[in-house]
């Protein structure tokens, strides 16, 4: 079993900044790809970024160019650091875990392990 708890999250203006993070617990080693997703209410759940454990990103057209994925292995942390957020952007955010392949953004939304999410609210 994976644990993965979220924080960071928060309100911004447009065109701000936030920096999310999830820290990792439990059986990390089986773990293949970390990601984040999105889900706004009443809509469905959306993929936004992935990384590789050797680092490879991948993300979605609608925050590429503006957020970043990275992560610290030897902390087990992973990070999001979202830039020129738009009203659009907010959501709860959660973390992911992928124990198989792909390792795409697109794939964020249907792994085995997430996080009880973290609301981020970017006003006009």
């Amino acid at each position: 079993q994976v644990l993965l708890v979220e924080s960071g999250g928060g309100s911004v203006q447009a065109g701000g900044s936030l920096t999310l993070s999830c820290a990792a617990s439990g059986s990390t080693s089986s773990i293949y790809c970390m990601g984040w997703f999105r889900q706004s209410p009443g809509k469905e759940r959306e993929g936004v970024a992935s990384i590789s454990p050797v680092g490879s990103t991948d993300y979605g057209d609608s925050v590429m160019g503006r957020f970043s994925i990275s992560q610290d292995n030897a902390k087990n942390t992973l990070y999001l650091q979202m830039n020129s957020l738009k009203p659009d952007d907010t959501a709860m955010y959660y973390c992911a875990a992928r124990i198989s392949a792909p390792c795409t953004w697109w794939a964020t939304s249907q792994s085995k392990y997430s996080g009880q999410g973290i609301q981020v609210t970017v006003s006009s």
